[in-house]
């Protein structure tokens, strides 16, 4: 099996920084993709960004500028780093990514437990 453990939330003022991180291990062959997701109580999980296994990123428009997703392969580990951060920002912030376990060219999406992030003064 595969496990993804999130690291690093917390509560922080308005303004400030905070960075995530995500190690996978377990029977992992490669990993592809990699995101970070946040859900916020009665709301939906959204995608906050993602990265291709070249580092090719992506961002949603409310966090584009300030938050900056990265990766270290040879750690299988993804991060977050969040500036500038909003009240509006605060929520369980979750990391996937799509392993491969064998070498048959099958990838399944795995999710670690997420971690809270808080932006309160």
């Amino acid at each position: 099996q595969v496990q993804l453990v999130e690291s690093g939330g917390g509560l922080v003022q308005p303004g400030g920084s905070l960075r995530l991180s995500c190690a996978a291990s377990g029977a992992i062959v490669a990993i592809n993709d990699m995101g970070w997701y946040r859900q916020a109580p009665g709301q939906q999980r959204e995608l906050v960004a993602s990265t291709t296994k070249d580092g090719r990123t992506e961002y949603s428009d409310s966090v584009k500028g300030r938050f900056t997703i990265s990766r270290d392969n040879s750690k299988n580990t993804v991060y977050l780093q969040m500036d500038s951060l909003k009240p509006e920002d605060t929520a369980v912030y979750s990391c996937s990514a799509a392993v491969r376990e064998g070498w048959r060219y099958i990838y399944t999406k795995y999710w670690g437990q997420g971690t809270q992030v808080t932006v309160s003064s």
